[in-house]
């Protein structure tokens, strides 16, 4: 009976290996399992620094700072080298006393003011267009192929030239300026949350509609969130356009109606061929673009690849 058991338990066994072999190949290495629990523990244990002061002011603020000082002592050189007339090309301190003479005058702020809440609350109409514009462009096949060449062919499309038409249509009042800034922001904030929802897995679709998630739950909870970085592109360039498109209409359309912005300013200063205020209205309009993008859109950017382990918790 002994020598039966036996051997069937031989039998049993795998071919050519005996049956005290066969629980040594069934139970896992555990130094292999401990390697991989450190691993786990590593991952989740990441410290999260703050970065000094002092690395933050060399690394973010003395190169941009560098850039304009080098600009400045170029712009300054060629001016001692009379590359140019004075009437084409003023020296930086001319400029600035340009600049001073506004902020005496009182009205420096007003021009700045009258282009920039045009400008936010164009692109702000824009977003509010452009959003559902394209959720249903990108999911909707029929639409797609109607009105997504047409919605490229816009983005593609100078900004100044909707102003004549803008203006016929309109008139020279506030309704022409957010027309503009409209024609030139939703087609490039469609486009980017287009490509942004072309991007997403369709697992994440999938796992939305087994949870119920479906029409505008499923919109909101999963197309929205998971195209974010597609979509906080479109909305740079969606301000890029806007503001470009708002400059364009102020130097083209004047109106007591419209105010004075940066664009008419700039198109006063050439009507009076004082090269300094052009200058000057040149370097504001850079300033308020690179303002908007720095405490808007940069940040949001930053909270977006942040939160998909895309960037250092310190940045």
């Amino acid at each position: 009976m002994a020598s039966t058991e036996t051997s069937g338990a031989q039998d049993a066994a795998p071919l050519g290996k005996s049956p005290a072999d066969a629980p040594a190949q069934e139970q896992p290495d555990r130094h292999d399992l401990s390697g991989l629990e450190a691993g786990l523990d590593a991952l989740d244990a990441v410290v999260v620094k703050r970065t000094p002061v002092g690395q933050v002011l060399v690394k973010k603020v003395l190169p941009p700072i560098s850039a304009i000082v080098l600009v400045l002592v170029v712009w300054q050189l060629a001016v001692w080298a009379k590359l140019a007339d004075q009437t084409k090309l003023p020296s930086p301190s001319a400029v600035g006393q340009e600049l001073v003479d506004r902020w005496n005058a009182g009205d420096l702020f007003s021009i700045i003011w009258t282009s920039v809440s045009h400008g936010l609350l164009g692109f702000a109409a824009a977003l509010v267009i452009g959003t559902p514009l394209g959720l249903v462009v990108a999911r909707v096949p029929f639409v797609r192929a109607a009105i997504g060449p047409i919605l490229s062919g816009l983005q593609s499309l100078p900004s100044v030239a909707w102003v004549p038409a803008a203006v016929i249509w309109l008139g020279l009042n506030n309704s022409t300026m957010y027309a503009v800034i409209l024609l030139g922001a939703v087609p490039s904030i469609a486009n980017g949350l287009v490509a942004g929802i072309d991007q997403v897995p369709p697992l994440y679709l999938r796992a939305g509609r087994t949870i119920g998630a479906t029409g505008l739950r499923g919109a909101w909870f999963i197309l929205l969130p998971a195209a974010l970085p597609g979509y906080v592109a479109g909305l740079k360039q969606g301000w890029a356009f806007s503001w470009r498109s708002l400059m364009a209409a102020e130097l083209i359309a004047s109106s007591p109606d419209l105010g004075v912005g940066l664009g008419r300013y700039l198109e006063n200063m050439r009507e009076g061929s004082d090269m300094a205020g052009v200058f000057l209205g040149i370097l504001l309009i850079l300033f308020v673009g690179i303002a908007i993008d720095l405490l808007i859109f940069s940040p949001l950017e930053r909270w977006v690849l942040r939160s998909r382990g895309l960037t250092a918790g310190s940045q």
